[in-house]
């Protein structure tokens, strides 16, 4: 069964992030009174970003209770205004290596390219714009974290993608991410490949732990997976 669909993560995985969506978290969670290392909030940065901040916010906070609602909402906007100017403006804001060249080779085969994220859809339109990739041709499908009911590890991005693309079995896509919770997506969805790639935040070793169907240093890599 070939592949119709093949479903990349953002940061780490398709855009070079220098462990700057970690340092706008970390920031965001200072500006609130929480001073968490970045070896903390790394591991998280593939969840949807409300529950990664929960998910922080327990390690300091004993009692539940005091992670209200409104807390994680405030560190959230926070987040997402840091994120939108990072991705608006700052240098170095480009696709990692044979990225391009590789959205390019499976567009020209007829397979769809999609985008999913941990980040909100407003953070990943930002860096999509930017970046030109709808006007190059590049891709077919974007998709943030606050669009179905749960994100990552979850299928429903994947499957809301799915839909979207006309494809009715999950043994027609390969997902590819840089962290713990995009292999758990992909497993979940029930992918046909679950790629995790070591441009990011997780190593080999630690993406081996997961049981991805693939781990690669090179995203180009991806055409040869799909083409056996």
């Amino acid at each position: 069964m070939s592949i119709k669909l093949v479903v990349f993560d953002i940061a780490g995985t398709t855009v070079k992030d220098d462990h700057d969506v970690s340092k706008a978290f970390q920031a965001a969670l200072l500006k609130s009174g929480y001073e968490v290392p970045l070896e903390l909030i790394n591991p998280l940065m593939g969840y949807e970003k409300n529950l990664a901040i929960k998910q922080i916010l327990r390690l300091h906070e004993h009692n539940d209770a005091k992670i209200t609602p409104e807390l994680v909402s405030k560190i959230h906007k926070e987040f997402v205004q840091q994120m939108i100017e990072h991705y608006k403006s700052a240098p170095g804001i480009e696709p990692l290596p044979n990225v391009e060249e590789t959205f390019a080779a499976l567009r020209a085969k007829g397979i769809q390219v999609g985008i999913n994220t941990g980040f909100s859809r407003d953070i990943a339109d930002t860096i999509v714009t930017r970046l030109q990739w709808f006007e190059k041709g590049l891709i077919d499908h974007v998709i943030g974290s606050d669009e179905v009911e749960l994100g990552r590890p979850h299928p429903y991005m994947i499957q809301k993608l799915m839909i979207d693309g006309k494809i009715n079995r999950a043994r027609e896509v390969a997902k590819v991410g840089d962290t713990e919770v995009d292999v758990r997506e992909g497993q979940s969805a029930g992918c046909k490949y679950v790629i995790g790639v070591t441009t990011g935040i997780f190593t080999r070793q630690e993406l081996e732990t997961y049981n991805p169907t693939h781990i690669i240093d090179d995203i180009a890599e991806v055409l040869t997976i799909i083409s056996k």
